[in-house]
């Protein structure tokens, strides 16, 4: 049996490159009849620069600002998602349609992916990824690279073009 496609989830960055993995996940949903999900992971600050901005800053007055600064980011980037969308879709009204959820979700990129996908029970997860040479997928690997080693459910690495 061939596999069917219900629900799609669609991580990306907000790089101005980012239409080029959509628009693959359009094309799936639309033969598919499937429902995308889209995703953005604001990445947590890392653990060294965090103890440096805290030392700087004093006890506890990040977290505090995080804490008011947190909703206000989200729902902002929430709004560039829905503007991306629009703007990608304005040819394309029935694609509409296909758009089930939009969410902006704090926390490291991989895990959130995964845990996403398994919540919304995601039949395949589209992403685009960076073509930064040998060097850097080596040395520092790349989300995609990450999700698709430890993804169960399959995953459709699109390459964007530089």
């Amino acid at each position: 049996m061939l596999p069917s496609y219900q629900n799609i989830l669609i991580a990306t960055d907000l790089t101005p490159n980012s239409e080029h993995a959509f628009k693959h996940a359009i094309m799936l949903a639309r033969h598919s009849k499937a429902k995308i999900h889209l995703l953005h992971v604001i990445p947590e600050i890392d653990s060294s620069f965090r103890s440096y901005v805290s030392s700087i800053m004093g006890e506890g007055k990040l977290e505090e600002l995080e804490v008011q600064h947190e909703d206000q980011a989200r729902n902002k980037l929430k709004k560039e998602l829905e503007e991306f969308t629009r703007t990608e879709l304005a040819n394309f009204p029935e694609d509409f349609k296909n758009i089930a959820s939009i969410e902006v979700i704090h926390g490291r990129a991989v895990s959130q992916i995964l845990q996403t996908a398994d919540r919304i029970e995601a039949d395949v997860i589209v992403m685009g990824t960076h073509g930064k040479g040998v060097l850097g997928h080596t040395f520092l690997g790349s989300v995609a690279e990450k999700v698709l080693q430890k993804s169960k459910r399959p995953v459709f690495i699109i390459p964007i073009l530089e």
